[in-house]
């Protein structure tokens, strides 16, 4: 005999329920704190910094004004050179063989698997594919299509890296010695205490890739975002932190180039990650006296042979390298040499230019 018992779940219990759900009706993602169509200069976003564990705000507010319609619409809490040092002080706690290595905390690699794998599905959920294609459209000048193609090139790369893979990563050697008892052992190890600094032209992508890559190996990174987009790595820290991420593992500052610049040389990370221009790598390779890998500006030029076929297509995509995301992107085109026997292309291939 089955005994049904009907039992009232006490009155706060249903609150915290109902305001849960709430929630998730208002922002359609259980991480999300913002919902892309309500930020606006009537309802603005904000964005804090993290520093060891927790998400903290300073009196210094910068405003992102609304390539839309001018309005002040993102309220970006910035870091300034007076209130760097809880960041000085977290890097410092990291000692130089990192959160993990292939001697201590092992299992992380294995939680850091896990972490990918569950980060990698919810990117994989239209709902939440939506909301960061949408968030990204929102502060960097991308179609529908890029934006979306940004968080499915960070989705596939969680996805490569979950499960075992993050440990396949810290793969170690051995060579054989030249006599009894003599072995040379090699092994992948984490510098610890690193920086990462990210440009606005791709908000989720770099951000992601250059993160997860550090964690992975047992860093403990700062990262700095432009202010611009940084709204979209708050959004995915929150994401990551909801697949098990650990608050502490990140720590994530807004502040001016001169503020970052005198957090690296107090904080002194035994490596820094920068993407961005090619005068501020200069400075940075002298002031960190070479500890420093750089990803700079380049200058892409695009061919055409004396056999261009598909005209319009061909001009097309010159047109969306050189034009499109303001020409911010990897395959940016700088310039544009055409064979001389191209002679009845070339008003289809420069029109417009």
């Amino acid at each position: 005999m089955v005994v049904l018992v009907r039992t009232k779940a006490p009155q706060t219990a249903l609150s915290w329920f109902t305001s849960l759900n709430i929630s998730r009706s208002i922002h359609g993602v259980p991480f999300a704190t913002d919902e892309v169509e309500e930020i606006s200069g009537s309802q603005p976003a904000e964005v804090l910094n993290l520093v060891q564990g927790k998400w903290k705000n300073t009196n210094r507010w910068n405003t992102i004004w609304d390539p839309l319609n001018g309005e002040p619409f993102i309220r970006v809490c910035e870091v300034d050179e007076t209130g760097i040092q809880p960041f000085v002080e977290s890097l410092s706690r990291c000692p130089k063989h990192g959160l993990h290595n292939p001697f201590k905390a092992p299992e992380r690699y294995l939680m850091l698997g896990d972490i990918s794998a569950k980060a990698g599905h919810m990117l994989s959920l239209p709902k939440v594919s939506d909301f960061f294609t949408r968030l990204i459209q929102r502060v960097a000048p991308k179609s529908y299509h890029q934006a979306s193609g940004e968080v499915y090139v960070t989705q596939k790369f969680l996805e490569n890296f979950s499960s075992d893979q993050v440990r396949f990563l810290a793969r170690s050697f051995g060579v054989p010695g030249n006599h009894l008892g003599q072995q040379s052992h090699g092994f992948r190890w984490p510098y610890g205490p690193v920086a990462i600094i990210t440009p606005f032209n791709f908000p989720l992508q770099i951000p992601v890739l250059q993160l997860m890559a550090a964690l992975y190996m047992g860093n403990k990174p700062v990262l700095k975002v432009d202010s611009k987009v940084s709204i979209v790595m708050k959004q995915m820290m929150r994401l990551l932190h909801y697949c098990g991420l650990p608050t502490e593992d990140v720590d994530f500052i807004n502040s001016d180039g001169q503020t970052m610049n005198k957090l690296l040389l107090e904080g002194n990370p035994r490596m820094t990650l920068f993407t961005g221009s090619s005068r501020v790598a200069d400075k940075l390779a002298g002031d960190l006296k070479g500890r420093v890998k750089l990803e700079d500006a380049g200058f892409d030029w695009k061919i055409l042979g004396p056999d261009v076929h598909e005209e319009d297509y061909v001009a097309w995509v010159c047109d969306q390298d050189a034009y499109a995301c303001s020409g911010q992107k990897c395959s940016a085109q700088s310039m544009l040499f055409i064979h001389e026997r191209t002679t009845s292309q070339e008003s289809t291939l420069t029109k417009g230019g």
